[in-house]
């Protein structure tokens, strides 16, 4: 008894700055969802247990939701393979014992280090075109270290911090994971006990103190497209070139932004944003009906017949849907393809119906994305620092393009401070 008490208050006792979500004796704030597995309070930690033969992963969760964050904790992991769930949330399920599913990400855990932190999106991306992991780009270098820090069968400690499009993890101290997402940034955490559908020793791993730092929330989305008083869609914030080529239609995929072009025109039609964005999360979800478009970024308007000067998040209708385009100015050279994944983009991309494309800019760093599978990622030092976002229809050519969900987060200086880290 007295031993249970001792853990309890240190699971209790965290840094400052922290609160405790575990309390080392009750599962308060805690609550079920998924499988079947069994979870326990014993010796000041929380305790889950697989049981064989049962259907789907099982997650012990916060009834709250967080969204900007350090989160820590420490695991101690004797088989099976299990997870920490952030940012995450639930769907129907009633081939579950709890009715529910899981999906989100989840920082990985297993008994021999391998892959630890690294982050898979559970239920959602995960396996996907034969993706596993969304931090594709993580240098084997980092992974090796981390692995080398694991202390298998011992206490573990990960972190995991949260901040607007940046998810990072830590292994017992080691940097694991640094990637810019923009697919969710507020959920619920979750322990997770792996499902086995077969009669093989079941899986068991405990968590103790677990606490977090919260972090101001994220700057609201700017949506583009908005419905005005009269129940009419309009575009707010931006304004167009060649306002003939647009109008808002609404079928059975709901309104959205149609843009004709026709090729005797010369010059591009477009929607540019009013206001300059330097740090920013930025996506659209398009239909190319023929063409040629793109999603601009940090783009100037210049007197050229193509009117923005800067960077393309390309829509081409083909395998260079999200690379990086830079555009020459009116005195300046471009400087053309500066990164694609055609081959990616080949698994990735839809070729009929609806595709949507982001861009991540923090920087000198640059993230594209095509329907959440990162395209790629660099550090770019020429790069202009600010300027126009944009949707073009290309000049010179026929176009049909369809808009839908167009907007930009913005990622403020506290946020700079905690990507850097």
């Amino acid at each position: 008894m007295t031993m249970v008490c001792v853990a309890a208050l240190a699971a209790c006792a965290v840094e400052p700055g922290f609160t405790s979500l575990f309390d080392g004796k009750t599962l308060e704030g805690w609550t079920l969802n998924g499988g079947s597995a069994e979870y326990a309070v014993e010796n000041g930690e929380i305790t889950g247990r697989c049981v064989p033969g049962t259907p789907g992963n099982t997650f012990l969760c916060t009834a709250k939701e967080y969204e900007n964050f350090i989160f820590k904790v420490e695991f101690r992991c004797e088989g099976g393979n299990s997870g920490i769930q952030f940012r995450s949330s639930t769907r129907e399920d009633g081939n579950l014992k709890h009715g529910t599913r899981v999906y989100g990400y989840q920082a990985e855990i297993r008994p021999d280090g391998d892959s630890c932190a690294r982050i898979y999106d559970e239920g959602r991306r995960g396996h996907r075109h034969q993706i596993v992991w969304l931090d594709l780009t993580t240098p084997d270098a980092r992974l090796k270290e981390a692995k080398q820090a694991f202390r298998k069968g011992g206490w573990n400690e990960m972190e995991i911090q949260c901040v607007g499009p940046s998810i990072k993890t830590w292994i017992n101290g080691h940097k694991v994971v640094d990637i810019l997402d923009d697919c969710q940034q507020r959920g619920f955490f979750g322990l997770q006990i792996h499902g086995q559908k077969d009669g093989t020793k079941p899986g068991v791993s405990h968590w103790r103190n677990i606490r977090i730092k919260e972090l101001p929330p994220c700057p609201p989305w700017k949506k583009f497209f908005v419905k005005g008083a009269d129940g009419q869609m309009k575009v707010d914030g931006a304004h167009y070139v060649i306002p003939q080529d647009w109008s808002f239609v609404a079928d059975k995929d709901g309104a959205y932004l149609r843009g004709i072009h026709d090729e005797k025109e010369k010059k591009d039609g477009l929607v540019i944003s009013d206001a300059d964005y330097a740090n920013f999360m930025a996506r659209v979800t398009y239909q190319i009906n023929g063409g040629n478009s793109a999603l601009y970024f940090r783009a100037a308007e210049e007197d050229i017949p193509w009117v923005l000067k800067g960077f393309q998040n390309e829509i081409a209708g083909n395998n260079k849907d999200s690379a990086l385009w830079h555009t020459q100015g009116k005195t300046t050279a471009g400087r053309g393809w500066v990164a694609s994944n055609d081959e990616l983009v080949g698994k990735v991309r839809r070729a009929k119906g609806w595709n949507t494309v982001s861009t991540i800019a923090v920087g000198d760093r640059l993230v594209n994305r095509i329907n959440g599978f990162e395209t790629f990622d660099i550090l770019d030092p020429k790069c202009e620092k600010t300027g126009k976002l944009g949707l073009q229809l290309h000049g010179g050519c026929k176009n049909e393009m369809r808009f839908r969900d167009w907007e930009v987060m913005p990622v403020p200086d506290w946020m700079l401070e905690h990507i850097a880290r």
